[in-house]
């Protein structure tokens, strides 16, 4: 899956900015946040930071994608993924 890219694009799309426009502002190629958008690279963890305050979104919104779409690389083909996180979260309350 990829929550904080398409995230990201719609956003940049709310504000009318070109990827070249956004990726000038994050000071990374145009090449490496299309394959952000699209999923087939990652973003750091201070990128998606920049991000956030160049789209004027929640930070916390964006630290979730960033972490689920780690998360779900990590557990992707995972017969017992489910259970893995049920319990986690059971753990946590």
């Amino acid at each position: 899956m990829n929550y904080l890219g398409t995230r990201l694009r719609e956003l940049r799309e709310e504000k009318e900015l070109l990827l070249r426009q956004l990726a000038a502002t994050l000071e990374i190629d145009t090449a490496l946040l299309s394959k952000i958008e699209r999923g087939d690279r990652r973003a750091n963890r201070d990128l998606v930071e920049k991000a956030g305050i160049a789209l004027s979104a929640k930070k916390d919104e964006l630290i979730i994608l960033w972490l689920a779409d780690k998360i779900d690389d990590a557990i992707e083909g995972e017969p017992l993924a489910e259970q893995a996180l049920k319990l986690i979260e059971s753990k946590k309350q």
